[in-house]
């Protein structure tokens, strides 16, 4: 988060709870306490309209023990009339008390500026001096699919709640990473299930800002119960995935459950297989196998991203690129429509979007007429560019051009056209 111009990470920890809690609200108290442990500054929110409770006690001292600075927001204060609800809040013995409205925005610019003043100079200038984003990998997968035990496998901490309860996770949470120098921002989403599944409004919106969790990201991670096997639901997320041509790595999780003493090789690989047969529209992606639990093959994952990042950056030389489509096209020349015949005049690698780490490689075919190009030949055209250059985890935009073919012998010198505008 970012203000008057300082960033800052902002932790949103779980509510908790007391006595009496379940193994998963002590999950959340437990992730609370290692948050505010790892903080600088602690916001300590209650609720203005309920007013003080034993809870609230309870909490004041497990903070107070923690020997860091403590702002007390009084929430739900929503107008200069219920002020006095504030004061009670004073026998909790905290200095710096905010009356705020979370609703209203009442208080917030009041807050930011004494959040600015209690940050550390040191992390200030650390944080701001590192302008380089991280990558953002989008964890996604049906309910208990394993998403949140994954990225605690990732980073070996169990910083993300899990718990044997589908739906867990309601909420879209950024998890910032740094291994071996690069940065990471996962992002635990929702488990997205079928839309006649839902049980609540919080459900429907928990999956609409999962699919938008898909659009953020650079690249995605679908994860799949590999016990379970591929559901319909699967098949949808990746189809969200594929639509939204970002970059993408399958990872059948569970492996500990399914794999065997004997013939283990063997199973791994028809587990792959069939990944691939019932999501074969995705292709593209690579398959991996892993199992949260264990830890076992979560280190893959890194590298396979890694891998993707530099498939990202290559480029086929526009010869080389012409000679292999112009094969392509006289072994198999693309189905008549109409008395017509789909031609290729030329074609070019764009640079693409260089902004973007994972930005897929876009080709660019200058053709007699656009609407001639079949989705059939058009698969078959990838797999030629794909046998030049892979492109692991990567979708391949191609882009059709009309031109005439006196157009094209009258401007078709490669310097000519790539520099026609996108």
């Amino acid at each position: 988060m970012r203000n008057c111009g300082k960033t800052f990470a902002l932790w949103d920890a779980g509510g908790i709870v007391g006595a009496g809690e379940t193994q998963l609200t002590g999950d959340v108290r437990a992730a609370a306490e290692l948050a505010m442990k790892e903080s600088d500054l602690v916001l300590f929110v209650v609720d203005g309209q309920d007013g003080l409770n034993p809870m609230d006690h309870e909490l004041a001292r497990l903070v107070r023990k923690l020997h860091k600075p403590v702002l007390l927001l009084v929430n739900k204060i929503d107008d200069p009339k219920h002020q006095p609800r504030v004061d009670e809040f004073s026998a909790l013995g905290f200095e710096n008390v905010f009356p705020i409205s979370a609703a209203h925005g009442r208080g917030v610019p009041e807050l930011l500026e004494a959040i600015d003043n209690f940050l550390p100079a040191s992390q200030i200038k650390s944080q701001t001096s590192n302008l380089k984003h991280p990558i953002a990998a989008a964890i996604l997968g049906r309910p208990n699919a394993g998403k949140s035990s994954l990225i605690n496998a990732l980073l070996r901490d169990p910083r993300t709640i899990v718990s044997e309860i589908p739906g867990t996770t309601r909420d879209a949470v950024d998890i910032e990473y740094e291994r071996e120098g690069k940065r990471y921002l996962f992002t635990d989403t929702a488990g997205i299930r079928a839309r006649s599944k839902h049980s609540s409004s919080v459900e429907v919106f928990s999956v609409m800002r999962a699919e938008k969790t898909i659009t953020r990201g650079d690249i995605c991670v679908l994860v799949i119960d590999a016990a379970e096997g591929i559901k319909a639901q699967d098949r949808r997320i990746a189809a969200l995935i594929q639509k939204a041509r970002k970059a993408c790595v399958i990872a059948l999780n569970k492996w500990d459950l399914v794999r065997t003493h004997r013939k283990q090789r063997q199973t791994m690989e028809d587990a792959i297989a069939n990944a691939r047969t019932e999501l074969f529209f995705i292709d593209y992606a690579p398959v991996l196998v892993t199992s949260a639990l264990t830890g076992e093959y979560a280190d893959r994952i890194f590298k396979m991203i890694e891998r993707i990042r530099r498939a990202a950056r290559a480029h086929i030389g526009t010869g080389k690129l012409n000679r292999a489509l112009r094969a392509a096209f006289a072994a198999n020349p693309p189905p008549m429509a109409k008395g017509k015949r789909l031609k290729l005049f030329y074609a070019t690698q764009s640079s693409g979007d260089q902004s973007r780490e994972f930005a897929p490689p876009e080709i660019v075919l200058f053709v007699n007429s656009p609407r001639l190009l079949t989705q059939p030949f058009a698969r078959f055209l990838e797999a030629k560019i794909r046998e030049l250059e892979p492109y692991p985890g990567l979708p391949i935009l191609l882009t059709c051009r009309a031109r005439t073919e006196r157009h094209s012998e009258r401007n078709g010198s490669p310097a000519r056209i790539r520099g026609i505008p996108q």
